[in-house]
């Protein structure tokens, strides 16, 4: 019994398995070795690959690829027109597909859109990647990374706004929209109790 919806034109691969609530709209491509989470909306022109596990409540916007060896959290938004990729050095005559590389996205992670992710790093949970932002090292949790390469300029909170802290240091701070209390440990930024 299918308890997600699918638009017409949209391709389910057999086998694929995909959770209770999300939404597949038109032209998305689910490869048959895909796990899609519950509440989970793919739009416009998806493409998922085989060795792709997507958490739960993931809002995939149109035109984002999702290639082999990704593994993306619950409530995370991709941006319209981001790309994950999954060979380092690709080359047209040679296969690569032995050298795919793992990809991990935590929770609760944004990319902006036309971001281009390159393969075989984290982007740790909360992290904010600015629109057009290329991504080629792990970012740490809660950071606010942007443009080409990516770079660090900041923290940002679970509501999605910028916090007034250093990139380093000692400090707490609360966030004036939800009374959530942060703390900087040298490079690191946590969500206090």
């Amino acid at each position: 019994m299918i308890v997600y919806t699918v638009h017409e034109t949209a391709i389910i691969d057999d086998g694929a398995k995909i959770g209770a609530g999300s939404r597949i709209w038109h032209w998305t491509h689910v490869c048959g070795g895909a796990v899609i989470g519950e509440n989970c909306s793919l739009g416009q022109n998806v493409f998922v690959g085989n060795k792709v596990v997507i958490g739960n409540n993931v809002k995939i916007q149109n035109n984002v690829s999702i290639y082999d060896n990704i593994t993306i959290g619950d409530n995370v938004f991709c941006g319209p027109s981001m790309v994950f990729t999954n060979v380092y050095n690709p080359r047209s005559a040679i296969s690569r597909k032995a050298e795919y590389r793992d990809t991990i996205v935590e929770d609760g992670v944004t990319f902006g859109a036309n971001s281009t992710i390159i393969c075989g790093i984290t982007i740790g949970c909360n992290a904010f990647i600015g629109a057009g932002t290329v991504v080629n090292r792990n970012v740490k949790p809660f950071a606010l990374i942007v443009g080409n390469p990516g770079r660090q300029i900041g923290w940002m909170s679970l509501f999605g706004e910028q916090l007034d802290l250093p990139l380093s240091g000692d400090a707490t701070i609360t966030c004036s929209n939800t009374d959530q209390r942060y703390k900087l440990t040298g490079d690191t930024l946590s969500l206090l109790p």
